[in-house]
């Protein structure tokens, strides 16, 4: 399965240009790499940012398929928006978020929950 992973506000808090906080992705996304899904960074860091977000990656041992887009979809399409069967985007809609001032002005997604969504999907 493909999955688009947003970076800030999902895999760390909201505090670009740095890297955020650790929200509790890394267990989660280690274990969707091991299962054999295929993980796309889908973010708006661009050239100038975007280094300090795969260094989060690499240093994490999470093993991106794509950045900011799908090796596969090149074969079947020329369109820009990237192929995925899953998105996980603090921006999208039925995400499930945290609000903790205490650690981010900004909500956050909700690693425990969007991993039992997972679980209960049979994708994790």
């Amino acid at each position: 399965m493909y999955i688009a992973i947003d970076f800030d506000g999902t895999c760390v808090t909201h505090e670009f240009p740095r890297v955020g906080k650790e929200i509790g992705a890394i267990p989660v996304l280690r274990r969707l790499v091991e299962k054999g899904h295929k993980l796309i960074l889908h973010t708006v860091r661009g050239t100038d940012t975007i280094e300090p977000a795969l260094r989060w990656f690499s240093d994490n041992q999470i093993l991106l398929y794509g950045v900011n887009n799908n090796p596969a979809q090149r074969f079947w399409t020329n369109s820009k928006k990237i192929y995925a069967n899953l998105y996980i985007d603090d921006a999208a809609l039925g995400v499930p978020l945290i609000e903790d001032p205490s650690i981010s002005a900004r909500p956050f997604v909700d690693w425990e929950e969007v991993e039992r969504l997972l679980i209960d999907r049979d994708i994790l």
